[in-house]
């Protein structure tokens, strides 16, 4: 049983921890406030191949293995969880491209993604079904040549920059009702389609988190995912396997500049003639971070290393979903407490992982539907715990 990065994995990890010390963390309290966009730090991303993280090496991409695309999501997080967001649902949609696609359509889109001369997303969630994916109302009727898609998409990241955008929509009306479900590759300049707006968040920023609509959009058929109608279900669950350990290491990235700020300043601050990291009650906490932050390390690790197994990792990607986010809600409270008055104040970095950390225990599924997806694989025998 080995517990321990390879040499490439931790070399690209040191590489990442380099570049989000030097790149990210001295401007991401000033920037997120501003509302800033991460345009100089996109780049130097861009120039690290960060944006082909699953995009085969054919194509022009890191083709990473998923440790290491675990490594990326932590290490950014650590720095700016809102940065993160413009290379997650690129990774998950480029992922889709080059797992369901037809090869016309990975050598149109591919090579340009992995090098983030052009980006992508998804948009999956409508303002009446987000959970209950088959529940979406966004029609693709099919016209000649064409489909006439009609429909509002919301909570889609990157949308005022992805081309193309996946969408899930529905080509028939059939039960069950996932065997009508397609996921169509579309162009933003077809008329028809528009950003009516970006969604005012509590945390999570840095990248815009937007509401589409497509009015009579007609996408030529050629940019329906993989050729063949009604398997756009499968397509996204599989990648939202990879978006929840995506979403893992991103809450252990969170939790980890947490219990950081939180050690740095109980090191700093002196109480009563000492520093108050000797008193004990200070260092329980201290000590439950530390924990807690190195078992969702490893949970998130095991999916990862799970899925690089080729097995499907429906269970475990949520347990580390599910728990890394817990952690990280848990790790920003108690480090806010630790700062103590300091810890609400803006001007220190608490204050931002606080409003960051909820976003994990609710996107790419919330944490009581893990626990669903969690036990449906216990109770059906697909998934046991233990060795």
């Amino acid at each position: 049983m080995d517990f321990e990065l390879t040499p490439e994995q931790r070399a690209f990890r040191e590489t990442l921890r380099a570049f989000v010390d030097k790149e990210i963390m001295p401007v991401a309290t000033e920037w997120e406030h501003s509302g800033r966009y991460p345009t100089e730090i996109i780049e130097k991303m861009k120039q690290m191949g960060l944006f082909g993280l699953s995009v085969p090496e054919e194509y022009g991409g890191l083709g990473a293995d998923m440790v290491s695309f675990a490594l990326v999501f932590e290490e950014i997080s650590r720095g700016w969880m809102g940065v993160a967001g413009t290379i997650g649902s690129h990774s998950l949609a480029c992922w889709m491209i080059a797992r369901h696609g037809t090869e016309e359509q990975k050598r149109l889109h591919l090579e340009d993604l992995a090098a983030g001369v052009r980006r992508t997303a998804i948009a999956l969630t409508e303002p009446g079904a987000g959970t209950d994916l088959q529940g979406i109302q966004t029609r693709a009727e099919r016209d000649g040549d064409f489909y006439v898609v009609t429909g509002t998409k919301t909570w889609i990241t990157n949308a005022r920059h992805a081309d193309p955008l996946p969408v899930l929509v529905k080509t028939s009306v059939t039960e069950p009702a996932h065997r009508g479900m397609s996921v169509l590759l579309v162009d933003p300049a077809t008329a028809g389609f528009s950003v009516s707006r970006d969604l005012p968040k509590l945390g999570y920023k840095g990248t815009e988190t937007c509401e589409v609509v497509l009015d009579h959009v007609r996408v030529p058929v050629s940019a329906l995912l993989g050729g063949v109608e009604g398997r756009g279900m499968q397509q996204v669950l599989g990648g939202l396997e990879m978006g929840r350990i995506n979403i893992a290491a991103r809450a252990v990235g969170v939790a980890q500049a947490a219990y950081d700020a939180a050690l740095a300043y109980a090191r700093e601050r002196t109480a009563f003639g000492q520093p108050i990291a000797d008193f004990q009650a200070i260092q329980l906490k201290l000590a439950d971070m530390a924990t807690d932050i190195q078992a969702a390390r490893l949970l998130t690790y095991w999916a990862a290393a799970q899925a690089d197994g080729g097995k499907r990792v429906d269970m475990e990607a949520g347990m580390a979903k599910y728990f890394a986010s817990e952690v990280a809600l848990k790790a920003a409270l108690e480090s806010m407490r630790i700062h103590g008055g300091y810890g609400y104040s803006q001007e220190f970095v608490v204050e931002r992982l606080y409003r960051d950390a909820p976003l994990m225990a609710i996107g790419e599924g919330t944490n009581d539907v893990q626990r669903m997806v969690i036990a449906r694989s216990l109770v059906s025998g697909k998934s046991k715990v233990g060795w």
